[in-house]
């Protein structure tokens, strides 16, 4: 199972999917969502589940900062500002809830990257599961993780870079 995205160009994630771009929610968080495109899926697979986060946050936040969970996806590709516009697949809470962000439903969307110190890598990973999990808004990835043992098919992952806001 291979994904690809075109907001990623020469292994960093457009300018306008994060904290350089221009469209923003409670806190200062970046709200456009970033196209995926899901290929090769194995046989049985029933819905997929999506993990964007960011592993270089721990020095800086002291934890891995979730920056969009999707769980219950169905299809194949997400559109750009899917994590606004589609209402088909269950979003969990990012890491904006409780650091910025006090309602868990306004922070059960997609985050974008603002890196606090340096340019991070983030990682994104799609999960093909053989079920559709049955997860509420605002899940949590421990939540997500859990649900999921024993019914992942596949897993992929895909990482870039982004630069904080000058």
């Amino acid at each position: 199972m291979d994904i690809t995205s075109s907001a990623i160009v020469n292994g960093f994630i457009a300018d306008k999917y994060g904290s350089k771009g221009t469209e923003f929610g409670p806190d200062g968080m970046p709200v456009l969502s970033f196209p995926l495109k899901i290929e090769g899926a194995p046989a049985g697979t029933a819905s997929f589940a999506v993990v964007f986060d960011d592993p270089d946050a721990v020095p800086p936040c002291g934890f891995k900062w979730v920056h969009w969970l999707v769980a219950g996806l169905r299809r194949t590709e997400l559109a750009e500002d899917s994590s606004r516009n589609d209402t088909d697949y269950v979003q969990g809470a990012n890491s904006w809830y409780g650091h910025g962000i006090d309602e868990k439903d306004l922070a059960s969307c997609y985050g974008g990257p603002s890196p606090p110190d340096k340019t991070h890598t983030y990682v994104i990973t799609v999960t093909a599961l053989d079920f559709v999990p049955v997860l509420r808004k605002g899940f949590s990835a421990a939540d997500l993780k859990k649900v999921s043992e024993g019914h992942v098919l596949a897993k992929a992952t895909l990482k870039a870079k982004y630069s904080p806001a000058q």
